[in-house]
């Protein structure tokens, strides 16, 4: 039987679409395996968002190609929609294969002697069967089918079966695409248009995974916010996870990222008023200046995010908050940086992601004046970086002595289980045990031992 392997760069919804391939690819009869060095095909789900994600695909070709010269690379994802000739010229790629037609890649992996490849398996189906949509082969050193994104109506999911098999915190993806158009973002031209899962088969999906034992499920779009307003009538994202409450005995619910301006009062309220939501908001913030942000193209500004910000913080003290910021975006003055720093400095975050900028073709920001020097964007990113681990230390601190629930994960160490609590802390529960376990325990009331975890990038233990 051939064998697959996968590795998938990005964020939750690229997790998501990997795991959909993974069972489209088993369900084909291919056998997965952890190495990519013995794998007869390897799928690589890539991500397009900064040029170091570009670069860490292309890498990926290469170092699986030398260890492999045999193995069927192929490339998909968002780079592969945004860019395929570029994936298409490196040595191992077989195919080249956009987010418009993922769903077709098991029928091409099996399916190699037909475009002129060696044999995968024993399925034979025409291109012409594939779909309806428009598409492109290439008959250079790689195929590549690619096609119109905008025309996609789908979300896609992954089967019980693929989830049930790494069902600790399982991600549903509820939405896709993008309506949005920030200067500096590619994703909504390899996404395509927002889109979302209906209602009833929201809760259809989360009924399954909890008969097959999830506890939590992390809730994930490209702008999960924009969730329902595709529907006619209009759906609320609010009323969805409402409904899951309701209508599911799911344990706890946890969402990925919400733009500031879907964190609205009635959303706070709603994760403030049940105990089955988890403290956890990840909010991204991109700059603190009203100047950049409007550069941007962003909906809101530093005032409105701050006040969001501190709502959180006040309907719900012990909740984590993380963001993302960008620091260099063309015409990012000092000031304008200071702005940001200050902003980040007084709101009460438990974590930050920094990314320096990164000009994506086709975007508005790619022709903006005012390129920052390298120097100074790497300089930028690491005063915010040092604030960032502060302030999860500050929160660490806070948390010393608390009363804390968390659901270990399968991964483990020399007599610790991790786990992760509701407001996403990591901690260490002593002991060997098995994931999706939840555990009622205390964390270490000496500050100190929780600050000194925290500079070695350490956990806690839980005692």
């Amino acid at each position: 039987m051939s064998t697959f392997s996968i590795q998938n760069f990005g964020c939750r919804a690229t997790d998501a679409d990997a795991a959909a391939l993974r069972a489209d690819l088993a369900a084909a009869g291919l056998t997965l395996v952890d190495d990519h060095g013995v794998a007869d095909v390897v799928v690589l789900n890539t991500c397009t968002v900064t040029t170091s994600a570009d670069t860490q695909a292309r890498d990926a070709v290469r170092k699986i190609h030398r260890a492999n010269p045999g193995a069927k690379i192929v490339v998909t994802g968002c780079y592969a929609q945004r860019a395929p000739e570029e994936l298409a010229a490196l040595d191992g790629v077989a195919f080249v294969v956009g987010n418009s037609h993922q769903s077709s890649i098991a029928s091409l992996v099996r399916d190699f002697p037909l475009l002129g490849g060696d044999a995968i398996g024993n399925g034979f189906v025409s291109l012409d069967s594939l779909d309806s949509e428009p598409m492109s082969l290439s008959r250079g050193p790689a195929k590549i089918l690619t096609g119109d994104i905008f025309q996609q109506s789908a979300v896609q999911i992954a089967p019980l079966a693929e989830r049930d098999a790494e069902r600790t915190r399982p991600i549903l993806k509820i939405q896709d695409g993008c309506n949005n158009r920030c200067s500096y973002c590619v994703i909504p031209f390899v996404r395509g248009k927002s889109r979302s899962l209906a209602p009833d088969h929201v809760i259809a999906e989360v009924q399954k995974l909890v008969a097959a034992g999830a506890k939590e499920i992390v809730l994930s779009g490209i702008n999960l916010g924009a969730y329902g307003r595709d529907f006619s009538p209009r759906v609320e994202l609010v009323s969805v996870v409402r409904r899951i409450l309701d209508e599911t005995s799911l344990e706890q619910l946890r969402f990925s990222s919400i733009e500031p301006q879907d964190v609205t009062e009635d959303f706070i309220a709603l994760v403030a008023s049940s105990a089955r939501i988890a403290p956890h908001f990840h909010v991204p913030l991109q700059s603190g200046s009203d100047n950049i942000l409007k550069a941007m193209h962003r909906w809101y500004r530093a005032q409105h995010y701050a006040e969001r910000i501190r709502l959180i913080r006040r309907l719900i003290p012990h909740a984590g908050i993380g963001a993302d910021v960008i620091v260099g975006f063309p015409g990012e003055t000092e000031a304008d940086f200071n702005a940001t720093r200050e902003l980040i400095e007084a709101l009460p975050f438990t974590y930050l992601h920094v990314f320096s900028f990164s000009a994506r073709p086709g975007t508005g920001a790619e022709s903006l004046p005012g390129k920052v020097n390298e120097n100074t964007i790497h300089e930028r990113a690491r005063i915010l970086r040092a604030i960032g681990r502060a302030k999860s230390a500050e929160f660490r601190k806070s948390q010393a002595g608390s009363a804390v629930r968390a659901l270990t994960l399968a991964r483990r160490g020399p007599g610790y289980t991790e786990a992760l609590t509701g407001n996403y802390l990591k901690v260490r529960i002593a002991g060997d045990w098995p994931a999706n376990q939840w555990f009622e325990a205390k964390t270490p009331a000496e500050e100190a031992t929780i600050a000194t975890a925290l500079a070695c990038d350490d956990v806690p233990q839980l005692v």
